[in-house]
């Protein structure tokens, strides 16, 4: 049994967490952690994976704590930027205990899946942005699964020798959405929504549409649940859920 300890565990998606830990047949919910808990009491003699679905301004010392304790960790909340990643990057090699983080930006199979098929496509089309759709509870934007969308596919296009995508714009470049590697990056946000992506590719005739929608938090718990199997295995850092979904050549 995997002893799992969630972090944030009165939220929206911890509780939907809590639960599908509680009915994994091969997992024992041992700890459930919220506003006022102290993350550096957990054990690794009694906690073998947390899962972190807190807010941006806690989860790095969480996640830190965890290190600190040999506890794998399993991160779904969002916010994090390139230095935070070096700095739990750093914090692994100095514990150098053998621990396992695995941050994924978003833990649905078919966000996941638009992604890859998102990259792959990228090295054909001349142009390329990115629409994320939020509920308007949602604090930081874009949203960490459009930001690694649009890196993953900036760095596709690089990797093709493809110019950036032509833009003639030269004033009103507020209109035009955030920069992300040079992909444009649009977040709406609107009440009824859950999360939503669309990746809009573009070539002189032709237009390619990836669109994926998670119309309920439990869509999320299948990625939550492999990635808790599977991060024990994987020590040091992983971001993106794609590394452990044996994804082949379109990854």
């Amino acid at each position: 049994m995997i002893k799992v300890a969630v972090l944030g565990a009165r939220g929206r998606m911890g509780t939907q967490v809590c639960d599908a830990v509680t009915a994994a047949s091969d997992m024992e919910l041992v700890a459930q952690l919220d506003q006022g808990d102290l993350v550096n009491e957990l054990s690794a003699d009694n906690v073998d994976v947390a899962v972190d679905f807190t807010i941006p301004a806690h989860t790095e010392n969480n996640v830190h704590a965890l290190i600190d304790a040999g506890i794998h960790a399993v991160v779904g909340t969002t916010g994090w930027t390139d230095a935070s990643l070096v700095r739990v990057e750093q914090r692994l090699e100095t514990v150098g205990n053998r621990t396992g983080v695995l941050i994924a930006p978003n833990f649905g199979l078919s966000a996941v899946l638009a992604m890859s098929f998102a990259r792959q496509a990228a090295r054909f089309f001349e142009s390329v942005e990115v629409i994320e759709y939020h509920h308007p509870d949602k604090v930081d934007a874009p949203s960490g699964t459009a930001r690694h969308t649009a890196a993953q596919i900036a760095a596709a296009r690089r990797d093709a020798g493809l110019a950036p995508s032509p833009d003639a714009t030269t004033d009103g470049f507020e209109a035009r959405g955030a920069d992300v590697d040079g992909v444009r990056v649009h977040a709406v946000r609107l009440r009824g929504l859950v999360a939503h992506e669309e990746i809009l590719l573009g070539n002189p005739g032709e237009q390619l549409t990836i669109r994926q929608d998670s119309f309920d938090r439990s869509s999320f718990m299948p990625g939550v649940l492999l990635a808790v199997r599977a991060v024990q295995e994987r020590p040091g850092l992983t971001v993106g859920l794609e590394h452990i979904m044996n994804l082949g050549d379109i990854s």
